[in-house]
């Protein structure tokens, strides 16, 4: 990455970007699973309102974001989002960080096994495998992590 990575937390007026930054990153697996991910058809109006969103910009471009939310026993990361021209520049590394920081105990997130790179990553920041549960339109992937 150049620069510094700003981040700062959305507001309801970023739900169009949250929607189209979160549409560019997902789009890639549409032909591997055969559909939209469940992130491509979420409500961003309504999560913006309800979870914390927190925005990347990197040379004043939006970046990527990240989306938690909290749970009374961990930090749940629903969605981690990076545009495609940003991809593979640490972006994703330095939101899970952030997540991270955000936590107070356990950070737990779920992705599709067929992501097999998001898994293998996840695995490299020292995220356990917790369980995979086999749903009607493919198999996720339960995860977490222990955070001090």
């Amino acid at each position: 990455m150049s620069g510094t990575l700003e981040l700062r937390r959305a507001v309801p007026a970023d739900a169009e970007a949250v929607r189209a930054l979160t549409r560019q990153a997902y789009a890639k697996w549409v032909p591997l699973i055969g559909r939209e991910p469940k992130p491509m058809e979420a409500d961003y109006d309504r999560a913006v309102r309800e979870h914390r969103i927190d925005l990347a910009y990197q040379d004043g471009a939006l970046a990527g974001l990240i989306e938690t939310i909290t749970r009374p026993d961990h930090l749940l990361i629903e969605n981690v989002a990076v545009a495609p021209s940003w991809q593979g520049r640490g972006i994703g590394r330095a939101l899970m960080a952030h997540a991270e920081r955000l936590a107070a105990g356990e950070l737990r997130l779920y992705t599709n096994k067929a992501f097999a790179e998001n898994v293998a990553l996840y695995l490299k920041l020292g995220y356990r495998i917790d369980r995979e549960e086999t749903l009607p339109v493919g198999v996720a992937v339960h995860m977490s992590k222990a955070v001090v």
